[in-house]
């Protein structure tokens, strides 16, 4: 990383570091500065194209893609953020804030700490690189629906309690964050379908090599197969509330076994790319 991707991820750090103290004081209720959400939209904007600058510029070392466990979550998690701003100017996605912007500063901070070194194919496979956008994209898509999970469980807790009115009157209802959440999630799921189809049935055009079963395979088939049957039971037997939220969380536990455990293991654990 050069010193001006540096300095712009430590700039970003703080940047998001001040948007997490200004949602997180405005939901407990004594925030200091007035809320201006147009402002606030137009500023995590300029934020996500710096961001792109930081995230991206690293990623590439000579003709390979080096997408390390650091790199990785922060990709991901710019993802996350670039849906959330374009869900922005069509939905109210009120309360996602509370969560997403100290996640951009671990992962911002976590990639400075430990970049990795898991470099992967040629970058003129553009079938390799449509593999990674999609998978990407199903990752983002299925955590945003793991938080807003997430925040379903937060406005149910804090409509039996009135000490949390505030975050009550702040946040969407509680069937509006329902159906935002079965819809991010169906999305998803036709991405991962496609992602696990790609990267299985087509490895050797996408990888080099054939493929072979492994924890990620079996952990992300699970995930698949949770998330699966959770669409399905909602179709059919309407499920919804706890039941869903459980659902969700449980498919993304078993999606983030599958890769953010195994990155975290072969290259911070085992120190293998």
């Amino acid at each position: 990383m050069t010193s001006f991707l540096l300095v712009i991820t430590l700039l970003l750090i703080l940047a998001y570091g001040a948007f997490s103290w200004h949602f997180i004081g405005h939901w407990r209720g004594v925030g200091i500065l007035p809320r201006h959400p147009r402002r606030e939209h137009l500023l995590l904007g300029v934020l996500l194209l710096l961001h792109a600058m930081a995230v991206m510029g690293p990623l590439r070392e000579g003709a390979l893609l080096s997408l390390g466990v650091g790199r990785a979550l922060s990709v991901l998690v710019w993802l996350m953020l670039l849906i959330y701003w374009t869900c922005g100017f069509f939905y109210r996605v009120e309360g996602l804030q509370l969560f997403m912007m100290p996640l951009a500063v671990a992962t911002l901070a976590f990639s400075l700490l430990f970049p990795g070194e898991h470099l992967l194919g040629d970058l003129s496979n553009p079938a390799l690189l449509l593999h990674i956008l999609v998978s990407m994209l199903a990752y983002s898509l299925l955590a945003i629906g793991a938080l807003v999970a997430l925040l379903m469980l937060a406005l149910d807790k804090a409509l039996h309690d009135k000490r949390w009115i505030t975050l009550v009157r702040q946040l969407p209802p509680l069937l509006s964050l329902e159906t935002m959440m079965f819809q991010v999630l169906g999305v998803g799921f036709l991405l991962l379908t496609a992602s696990l189809f790609s990267g299985v049935v087509f490895s050797e055009e996408v990888f080099g090599k054939p493929a072979a079963w492994s924890h990620k395979i079996v952990f992300s088939i699970m995930a698949w197969g949770l998330f699966g049957a959770l669409l399905v039971g909602r179709k059919l037997y309407g499920w919804r509330g706890k039941l869903a939220v459980r659902w969700t969380l449980i498919g993304f536990v078993a999606l983030m076994f599958a890769y953010v455990g195994s990155k975290v293991v072969l290259e911070l654990v085992l120190h293998r790319s």
